[in-house]
């Protein structure tokens, strides 16, 4: 399992001389599993990049959405796959609050809002909102789903394959207001032991209370979660469109001295785009992870 980082950014892209080594696109992660097989985690900014690579292959596109709110999809219009004649892309989301009229990666592309008319692509799209586990299901793949803590609602995702696995759980408030849909303890069996989290770390202590409810998740509540969760790596990810990398910095060196001496996770790291990180299955069963 390879997974790479196109665009690491909550909220709006945040391009600048400040934000240049993290990089300012919105959120979108590639996983290429053993299979053959690529899984794409949402379409913020970020996937425009990723399109430029994936026109050298015909390979069906999957893309995995978390939710349908805007830094989550404002990169699928320029998304190259879509304009190649036939290709095919599928869409696996959830028809969960607001969002439930899904695919929102489609209703942008309207003739209004943007200039092409969805009905006018080339390729050959469909959204699956039901059965997502089955669907992916296959060759020792294997995908949950967990509802997230954020306002009109969303899913995180597990992908395991043949004893690797990967977290990727984004705009998620771990300690959220009012109701919850899914309780910390739930959390930590959901991520429990993976060998990658990818989680939401948009906020710092000092953004509260105001942005308490928003649904995003605090750095140092993401770092207990990493620890109590065992896992073997902590990727930070989602940061605010404000956090300069000089600050993202401070916030690296702040968790390289609270997990010293931790025994989880053994590697810790702050998302960066062209970040990537490789899963290795040992044949003693245990995975090498190996990040750069």
């Amino acid at each position: 399992m390879v997974i790479t980082f196109y665009g690491v950014r909550g909220s709006i892209p945040s391009p600048g001389p400040a934000t240049n080594r993290y990089g300012g696109n919105t959120s979108c992660v590639l996983v290429e599993l053993e299979n053959g097989r690529n899984l794409i985690l949402d379409a913020g900014t970020g996937i425009r990049k990723l399109g430029k690579r994936l026109e050298a292959d015909d390979n069906t596109v999957n893309i995995l959405l978390s939710h349908g709110h805007w830094d989550h999809i404002q990169g699928f219009p320029f998304f190259a796959p879509l304009y190649q004649e036939g290709r095919k892309i599928r869409v696996y989301t959830s028809p969960v609050g607001e969002h439930a009229k899904l695919c929102s990666l489609f209703d942008q592309i309207d003739g209004s809002n943007f200039p092409v008319h969805v009905n006018d692509l080339p390729s050959r799209s469909e959204c699956i909102m039901e059965n997502i586990e089955t669907a992916l299901a296959g060759k020792g793949i294997m995908v949950k789903r967990a509802r997230t803590n954020h306002p009109g609602g969303g899913r995180a995702f597990r992908i395991e394959e043949d004893g690797a696995s990967c977290a990727y759980v984004t705009d998620n408030e771990l300690e959220p207001p009012g109701s919850v849909e899914t309780s910390y303890e739930q959390w930590i069996d959901f991520c429990h032991g993976a060998d990658v989290l990818i989680h939401d770390a948009q906020y710092l202590a000092d953004d509260m209370p105001h942005k308490h409810g928003w649904g995003h998740s605090l750095v140092s509540q993401v770092r207990q979660l990493a620890v109590d969760a065992e896992v073997g790596c902590l990727v930070m990810f989602h940061h605010d469109p404000d956090r300069s990398d000089a600050e993202i910095d401070f916030i690296q060196q702040q968790n390289d001295r609270f997990f010293r001496g931790r025994r989880a996770p053994s590697i810790s790291l702050c998302a960066a785009e062209g970040m990537v990180i490789r899963l290795k299955r040992q044949s003693d069963g245990r995975t090498v992870i190996e990040a750069g």
